[in-house]
């Protein structure tokens, strides 16, 4: 399980240290669970367009960048709008749930559960010494956001099992204890974790649930429900996804969404409105209910990023997803690319690497629709 030991400081980005990208500072804001409100949602548009380069960008744990960002004032911006609520924690603030929990399916509602871990986390000082890559889960029990560093997972209503770094530790915890739970793994593993970033890289991380009775570790399948779309909700309403192209939002974009109520960013870089919304509305602002839509992903790729070797976003805009996951990534660093199973596109000088065969940026299409290692 363990990975080689970190020789480098943790550079995660966030809004105080940005990351210096090839179009200027990168600022990451963190939306623990994904949740963002209509009035924080404008807050972003207009820091986007007066700040930044006018976009908002969806991240894989359902976070957003603003990239761009050459003019001041963007934490006041943010701390104004409650978006930045603990300038010493603001990059450790990254909490994953289930984006459909409590709207379809699911063993139990874990709403909520983030909103009061992040509450903890900030009033916690130890805890700001978490690396910036520590990722807190809650899974409301079909598995789709399992990958997290500590992760609980409902096995029932009221119950379910801490995972750490994707594994059962035989830990069974009460819905009611789940953050206490993440935040005990949270503050040994802080206090243990020599050089790793991730409870992954660990020897062993048997020694970061507590003592005492204990289950025998179990799997449990696994599975990702659409997220983009009309999706039919358990009590008979309607909630709709839109899948934004590479998980790109304008100002404009955002301030329609806000329209509609409160919003769930997803792991998937899709936007879920769970009130619902009019998606001839959303279709008119060019914003698409079609799930193809979220098959396709990329990285930044140039000019925005200096170490990518291609323009992959305009390489990857004639592609066609065929109803897999695609990533498509600027050079082998593979940013964002999805934590679920997807097919990766990795441009390398002069072309593409498909499936272990290099091809042109002409033939990328062709290479991609042959499914299967050559």
């Amino acid at each position: 399980m363990s990975s080689p030991a970190r020789v480098r400081a943790d550079a995660c980005p966030g809004v105080f240290a940005t990351h210096d990208a090839a179009d200027g500072p990168l600022a990451r804001v963190r939306l623990p669970g994904g949740v963002v409100t209509a009035d924080r949602l404008r807050a972003l548009a207009s820091c986007a367009e007066d700040l930044g380069d006018g976009d908002v960008h969806l991240t894989s744990r359902a976070n957003v960048q603003l990239r761009g960002v050459r003019r001041p004032g963007l934490a006041g911006r943010l701390t104004e709008a409650g978006l930045l609520p603990s300038p010493s924690h603001e990059r450790v603030r990254n909490v994953l749930a289930s984006p459909l929990s409590g709207v379809r399916g699911g063993l139990a509602d874990v709403r909520g559960l983030s909103a009061n871990l992040d509450r903890e986390l900030c009033a916690r000082p130890e805890l700001a010494e978490l690396p910036g890559r520590f990722l807190f889960g809650f899974d409301d029990g079909r598995g789709d956001v399992v990958g997290a560093d500590v992760c609980w997972r409902a096995v029932g209503p009221t119950t379910g099992a801490v995972l750490l770094a994707g594994a059962d530790s035989g830990w069974l915890v009460a819905r009611d204890e789940a953050v206490s739970a993440l935040l005990t793994v949270a503050e040994t593993f802080a206090r243990t974790r020599g050089s790793a970033w991730r409870i992954g890289e660990l020897d062993d991380p048997s020694p970061l649930s507590p003592d005492g009775p204990r289950e025998a570790p179990q799997t449990w399948p696994s599975r990702i429900d659409p997220t983009v779309g009309r999706i039919r909700r358990d009590d008979g309403g309607e909630a709709v996804g839109v899948a934004p192209r590479f998980g790109q939002l304008t100002a404009a974009q955002l301030r329609t969404l806000a329209d509609f109520g409160d919003a769930v960013v997803t792991p998937w870089r899709s936007v879920l409105l769970p009130g619902g919304a009019d998606v001839e509305r959303l279709h008119a602002a060019e914003l698409s209910t079609d799930p193809a839509t979220a098959e396709l992903s990329a990285c930044i790729g140039a000019p925005g990023c200096a170490k990518s070797l291609a323009d992959v976003r305009a390489d990857a805009a004639t592609l066609v997803a065929d109803g897999e996951l695609v990533h498509v990534s600027g050079c082998a660093r593979r940013c964002g690319r999805p934590s679920g199973a997807h097919r990766e596109v990795v441009a390398e000088p002069g072309g593409y690497r498909v499936d272990g065969r290099w091809t042109p940026a002409s033939e990328l299409a062709d290479a991609l629709a042959r499914k299967g290692p050559s």
